[in-house]
């Protein structure tokens, strides 16, 4: 996977990366939307990668979504040039209500070329579209002619080929041998990977003890919480913090794409040019010189005001008013005798 993910940027390459993880994380903790959401992203920014569109194409199937699933899987087959994931291509068809194309796929030459375990798997999906079309019987043959459904030892599909064949069996009408077969699939699935311990309680009756002891356990396990616990515990939430902190990212990063074709040039203000600034001292000589022709400023008494002034403060270089001074002293001696004479 490294060595594919290298031919995108470095961190980019490292977000996919971080995606697939969480996605693999997400499926191990028996949460597929949790993965879908993470292989979403990883392909939205990889999307001509085949291994990323082979993750997209598994953890869709895993959650349900055998188009979306459909379509990555054949894109991921075009890129990589391999036919191993014809078997899940096959139960997406079937997953669609659409057997015929499913028995067509194990019927194409790509299926030839499968190993083993790739044959088996489509064997056992042809089983299952059998059943789709109501043709019990020919699913209940379809399985009995592989010869590693007779075999003693555990392989890694044994458990999956003996709960198919109960399952087909059940299916039929043959509830005896149904419930053989499913006794035989539960001991071959030590990992819990199918219910065929849930199948054999149906058709017998009968408590499963290594069920019944693991809930007892469980039981213990709740009561006797430790340090260790909560150390465990907040590992757990550190990983969903990481697991979030990749989202949240990753949104960060398509937000201008969404965005970008919502902005008008409406809501674009134009700049206007900035004037330049005059100097202080010359802002305050305007504000204190009055008009051509308008008499200076006076307070109740005749006086100039002070600097007192709104808009004129302290904190500003007093200007020098000597020359107004002068003329307003000498229009006042001029116009002092005038108004004695009234």
């Amino acid at each position: 996977m490294r060595e594919e993910l290298r031919s995108l940027p470095g961190d980019l390459s490292d977000l996919v990366g971080r995606h697939l993880v969480a996605a693999e994380r997400a499926l191990e903790e028996d949460d597929p939307d949790k993965a879908h959401e993470h292989t979403k992203v990883a392909r939205r920014f990889a999307a001509r990668i085949g291994v990323v569109r082979e993750a997209a194409g598994i953890v869709a199937y895993r959650a349900g979504h055998f188009s979306e699933a459909l379509s990555d899987l054949r894109a991921a087959r075009r890129m990589t040039g391999s036919d191993a994931y014809l078997p899940v291509m096959a139960d997406c068809e079937r997953g669609l209500g659409r057997p015929e194309r499913a028995i067509d796929l194990v019927r194409s030459p790509e299926a030839e070329r499968l190993d083993r375990a790739g044959r088996i798997e489509l064997t056992i999906v042809e089983s299952g579209a059998r059943r789709d079309l109501g043709q019990q019987d020919a699913a209940v043959i379809t399985l009995q002619r592989l010869p590693e459904l007779r075999d003693p030892q555990p392989k890694p599909w044994s458990a999956r080929l003996a709960f198919a064949y109960a399952d087909a069996l059940a299916d039929a009408g043959h509830q005896e041998a149904a419930t053989d077969w499913f006794a035989r699939a539960m001991a071959f699935d030590e990992d819990g990977e199918t219910d065929a311990a849930e199948r054999y309680a149906e058709l017998t009756g009968a408590v499963i003890e290594d069920v019944e002891e693991d809930f007892e356990e469980d039981l213990d396990s709740e009561d006797d919480f430790d340090d260790a616990g909560v150390a465990d515990e907040g590992k757990l939430t550190e990983e969903e913090e990481e697991d979030a902190e990749a989202l949240a990212e990753a949104d960060d990063l398509l937000e201008p794409e969404v965005s970008e074709p919502a902005v008008s040039a409406e809501l674009v203000e134009p700049v206007e040019p900035v004037e330049p600034v005059e100097p202080k001292d010359a802002v305050v000589a305007e504000a204190a010189e009055p008009e051509a022709g308008e008499p200076a400023d006076r307070g109740e008494e005749g006086k100039p005001t002070e600097a007192g002034t709104p808009g004129i403060t302290p904190a500003f270089i007093e200007p020098d008013f000597g020359d107004v001074l002068e003329v307003e002293t000498d229009e006042s001696a001029q116009d002092r005798p005038k108004k004695n004479g009234e």
